[in-house]
């Protein structure tokens, strides 16, 4: 066999002598010569078949001049539905229906002049049995012909490129199962050779779909799968919950077989290749826990036909806080960041899949309390959306100062517009690094926390300040996730920093969703905890990911234990002990009741901090810190010291 495949990649590769590969197609004249070729044969069979019977062929014209009339009126007809206008080895149900309507119009253009000749002279010409054998057997072979090419041709290019596709069975049968079986059989350039489709409904009879089988879980999943000698199964991702999902992945990677995640068919982006649609399963997809569902209703009617902006709108949470709003009618989007490159990127994409959103790119830092005033002035905001950020923990750690001017500086910045201009809303995305601060980073969101919680609490307060704290987002710029793949690509090893560390995490448009949704709920003053669910294992998680790149953890890549960074903890939380939680009425969204603390007081004691923070006097920035949020310990890092010194006070 292997022998076989080598003669025929040297026959058929594209630098040989016979080039069939390389021909674009087959001219419209010779598929009609072949097509013309048919009917004759068909006609001919006709008469062989019934020539064996007492039915015998009526004889105003001879078998010759009937031949020529039949085939003459089908030629007819190629041309009037165009039958020879598809591209033979890319045969679709277009090109078949074509074909088929020129049979059954010859066959009744036929009959009709038969019957009008019968009315007028007494006599038929054409024998009517003779008439639907010819367009049976006429569609038929020109029908198998078709195929013919096309298999032949997907044969020889397979060869040719050493494809072999892989034996995979689509899980559950259902329309979106079955719209994805339709693709995988119709689409023959997928690398994919559909199996059968697996259910867990047990039927005595067995039956097909598409012409595949349904293939009943009996004893157990893995047995199943086993038996079927498959290379992968397709999961259409709404039809399982994640747990079910990841059991079922489980399964499959203990014998060493692809999961494919397919996405329902009304999801498909009808832009891209088919190919692009099936892709192997990602961690992502097995995040344990359920869909969040949004009242879309809500927040079109809060968003709707107001002017928003959303800072840090380049960055992986701002720039799907855009794409969610763009869903919502907004009068208008202004997109502020000060990463140049990303705000080009993000405004390409949005012109190309959004064209009919009001949006405008700006490029600013949002501790230029003068560039933002412009901005206020000049658009009049309704709601804002404050993304921007510095999130890196060690690199923060390292440079405490930043954190000050970009978490807290811009964020007092934009709050004092905020109440200055009467915004109806500021939304504020913060962290659970917040909680109990370890790190500089999560003790400068804390601080930024603080300051709006307090000035809504002031009097004359117009604007809602609105707080919403989640944990690690999958996919965000400096996500575990995307460093772990890309170690594994590299051929590892994935470094984790502690063999116990744990977080939570939320994937981006979740995370979006329910800000969003927390926005139309705040009164002003709150912090919204989200419902994370269970918390992750590190470890777990970069053994599971090398798994399902189809790689062996320890033996194909190994994981090393590189010790806590810098700012690091085992775990993250999302509230603070002394803090008490009330529910609301979506049941992923909590409401976390924190002391705020006098505004005069956090006022004094943040400007304080901006004015060190502006001489690079880190050490006294962190004292400080720890002073304005006294839940803030240092752990595994330089400062660590500065707590035994305010302890010792």
């Amino acid at each position: 066999m292997e022998k076989e495949k080598n003669i025929l990649k040297h026959l058929y590769s594209g630098d040989n002598k016979i080039k069939l590969l390389d021909q674009r197609y087959l001219p419209r004249w010779i598929v009609v010569l072949i097509d013309t070729a048919i009917a004759v044969l068909s006609f001919y069979l006709a008469y062989l078949i019934l020539m064996g019977t007492p039915i015998k062929f009526h004889t105003v014209l001879t078998i010759f001049q009937q031949g020529i009339i039949l085939v003459s009126v089908n030629l007819i007809f190629f041309f009037l539905f165009k039958t020879y206008s598809g591209i033979i080895r890319h045969s679709t149900f277009t090109d078949i229906t074509k074909l088929a309507f020129s049979s059954l119009f010859t066959f009744l253009t036929v009959v009709i002049f038969n019957t009008s000749y019968e009315l007028i002279e007494g006599n038929k010409i054409f024998l009517n049995t003779s008439l639907i054998l010819y367009m049976l057997l006429s569609f038929s072979i020109m029908l198998l012909f078709r195929i013919g090419v096309k298999e032949t041709y997907q044969y020889l290019r397979n060869v040719s490129s050493g494809l072999t596709k892989k034996r995979v069975a689509i899980i559950g049968v259902d329309d979106d199962t079955i719209s994805v079986g339709k693709a995988l059989t119709t689409e023959s350039k997928l690398p994919f050779k559909l199996i059968g489709f697996l259910t867990q409904q047990i039927d005595s009879k067995r039956y097909k779909i598409l012409g595949k089988p349904v293939v009943p879980i009996k004893a157990s999943f893995s047995e199943t799968v086993k038996e079927l000698h498959l290379d992968g199964v397709l999961i259409v991702s709404e039809s399982f919950s994640r747990t079910v999902k990841n059991k079922i992945v489980e399964d499959c990677l203990d014998l060493g077989i692809e999961v494919f995640n397919v996405p329902s068919m009304e999801k498909w982006n009808k832009k891209e290749d088919i190919t692009n649609q099936i892709k192997p399963i990602e961690i992502e997809d097995l995040l344990e826990r359920e869909e969040i569902k949004i009242d879309d209703q809500l927040i079109k009617k809060d968003i709707s036909g107001k002017t928003v902006m959303v800072t840090g709108g380049a960055g992986s949470i701002g720039s799907e806080i855009v794409r969610q709003l763009a869903e919502f009618s907004p009068e208008l989007i202004v997109i502020l960041d000060q990463a140049e490159s990303a705000l080009h990127d993000l405004e390409l994409y949005l012109i190309k899949n959004y064209p009919n959103l009001n949006f405008i790119i700006e490029l600013a830092d949002i501790s230029n309390m003068y560039r933002l005033d412009l901005m206020f002035k000049k658009y009049s905001f309704n709601i804002v959306y404050h993304a921007a950020a510095y999130k890196h923990v060690p690199l923060i750690e390292r440079n405490p100062h930043e954190a000050i001017y970009v978490n807290i500086l811009g964020t007092v910045n934009l709050s004092i517009l905020s109440l200055n201009y009467e915004i109806e809303k500021f939304v504020m995305v913060s962290t659970d690094k917040a909680v109990n601060p370890t790190n500089v980073m999560g003790a400068s969101k804390r601080a930024a926390e603080m300051y709006v919680q307090a000035l809504q609490n002031e009097k004359g307060v117009y604007t809602r300040f609105i707080t919403t704290r989640f944990g690690n987002v999958l996919g965000s710029s400096g996500s575990v996730i995307p460093y772990f793949r890309k170690q594994i690509e590299e051929g590892g090893p994935v470094t984790v920093t502690h063999k116990d560390i744990i977080r939570y995490f939320m994937t981006i448009p979740e995370a979006c969703q329910l800000v969003l949704q927390a926005g139309t709920m705040g009164r002003g003053g709150e912090i919204y905890v989200f419902d994370m669910g269970k918390p992750i294992k590190i470890l777990d998680l970069a053994e599971k990911m090398i798994r399902l790149s189809g790689l062996e953890p320890y033996k194909d890549i190994d994981i090393e234990i590189t010790g806590l960074r810098p700012g690091e903890k085992l775990y993250e939380e999302l509230l603070n002990d002394v803090a008490t939680t009330l529910p609301t009425h979506h049941p992923k969204i909590m409401i976390s009741k924190i002391p705020a603390g006098e505004f005069l007081d956090i006022k004094t004691k943040i400007k304080t901090i901006i004015k060190t923070a502006t001489k690079h006097e880190d050490r006294k920035v962190v004292m400080l810190l720890k002073e304005l949020v006294p839940e803030f310990k240092s752990e595994n890092s330089t400062f660590k010291d500065l707590d035994v010194i305010i302890e010792s006070e």
